[in-house]
């Protein structure tokens, strides 16, 4: 069993389809823009922390 209960030969299939249906060049560029997406969201959250942060060093004065 893999990763919830989904075996490696059902996830093998799965990526399979997909590069038969979007081409390897596509799937590249998607993983790049996913990539991205997710370091921009974390990037969001810790500035959001900072900001927190410092609003609450300001209230503690």
């Amino acid at each position: 069993m893999g990763i919830s209960g989904i075996s490696p030969l059902s996830l093998l299939l799965v990526f399979m389809i997909a590069v038969l249906l979007f081409g390897s060049k596509r799937l590249s560029q998607l993983g790049k823009d996913l990539g991205s997406a997710i370091a921009g969201f974390n990037d969001g959250l810790k500035a959001k922390q900072v900001s927190e942060q410092a609003q609450k060093e300001r209230d503690d004065v």
